[in-house]
């Protein structure tokens, strides 16, 4: 291998190791009703998106708290010797995905069918520690 590609190698698996990232999948809601709520806590900081997520009405901000603390609990673990307290985790990345899709056939008028598509998806959180900028002098 060369330099140049060890390096960037060595470079890579520092940022893995900050980063935390907990996945679900199958979660029998549709992907866009996930996304609405994933929207809400992208970017933003750990403890802020726990609160936007504990006081949402919708269904699915329910599982995404129950995932973001797995994240959290990941990244703990990675990380040992660093308090939570101590870091500004915030929620780096959250894509949410299609997944399997159940069909099934729903009888109509005039003997007719329509198909019904119970959507499921699959979430992805990465959480990591807040990058600070430092101002040009």
């Amino acid at each position: 291998m060369g330099a140049r590609k060890s390096i960037r190698a060595e470079k890579l698996k520092a940022e893995k190791k900050q980063k935390a990232i907990a996945v679900l999948n199958d979660c029998p809601t549709s992907p866009l009703k996930m996304r609405i709520v994933a929207d809400l806590i992208r970017g933003v900081e750990i403890n802020k998106a726990l609160g936007i997520l504990r006081y949402s009405k919708k269904q699915a901000s329910i599982r995404l708290e129950k995932l973001l603390r797995s994240a959290i609990a990941n990244w703990e673990k990675k990380n040992e010797g660093e308090r939570l307290e101590d870091n500004r985790l915030i929620v780096k990345e959250i894509f949410v995905n299609g997944g399997k899709m159940l069909k099934r056939v729903q009888p109509a008028p005039r003997g007719r069918a329509h198909r019904i598509r119970k959507r499921s998806n699959h979430v992805t959180i990465v959480v990591d520690k807040m990058e600070v900028k430092e101002a040009k002098k």
